[in-house]
């Protein structure tokens, strides 16, 4: 069973930020996509990390972060569209049933590693720049995919299982943390990050920036 990101045993982790400073991930090599804006942005310690799982892949595959860095009033604007969302599709659901709903795809700011800069959101590239086959866009919803966005699932085609399997080896050889629900979600020192690690605590809080 897949631990959420807002469980208890998550939000309860201590934070013990390092001041560590934002960078950019053009200046590790890493690609990002186009018009990213301030998404190219992450901890330093993680861009040095994806910089080395990017090095680490095959020749003719590289890593394509379509988002780090997410301000505080982006995070909630995504959780109250999609809350909106799941009040239609399942009308009959409360709201303690809801907010469980929502944490399979975003996380609560309380614990959201976009928000401290520690997670990015990314796929895998040809030399050309073209997203390989991974199954489902990057944001698929649980609803519309199927299910198809965790990253275990079975309803997804041969090449995109393999893919996945790539992105994996090289992020998690890298320290990288994925979170379950999404198969292009990694992280690196927020709660969710040592939840899975066994870390006493984070390193990275939310930023203002």
């Amino acid at each position: 069973m897949i631990t959420l990101i807002s469980a208890p045993s998550v939000a309860s982790i201590p934070v013990e930020e390092n001041g560590e400073a934002l960078v950019d991930l053009a200046d590790f090599g890493v690609r990002c996509r186009p018009n990213i804006g301030a998404g190219s942005r992450v901890r330093f310690e993680l861009a040095r990390r994806l910089r080395a799982a990017d090095q680490a892949l095959p020749v003719g595959f590289h890593l394509c972060v379509a988002e780090g860095l997410r301000p505080v009033e982006t995070q909630r604007a995504i959780i109250e569209t999609y809350l909106a969302a799941l009040r239609i599709e399942f009308p009959e659901a409360d709201a303690a049933t809801l907010d469980e709903l929502s944490a399979r795809y975003v996380a609560p700011v309380s614990v959201a590693p976009h928000v401290a800069g520690a997670a990015v959101d990314l796929t895998l590239v040809n030399d050309a720049g073209i997203e390989l086959d991974m199954g489902t866009e990057i944001d698929a919803t649980p609803e519309e995919s199927a299910g198809a966005v965790r990253f275990a699932a079975k309803n997804i085609s041969v090449s995109a299982r393999a893919n996945r399997e790539l992105l994996a080896r090289a992020l998690g050889a890298a320290g990288l943390e994925n979170y379950p629900h999404e198969w292009w979600h990694w992280s690196y020192g927020d709660r969710y990050w040592a939840h899975l690690t066994g870390a006493a605590h984070a390193v990275y809080g939310p930023v203002a920036d």
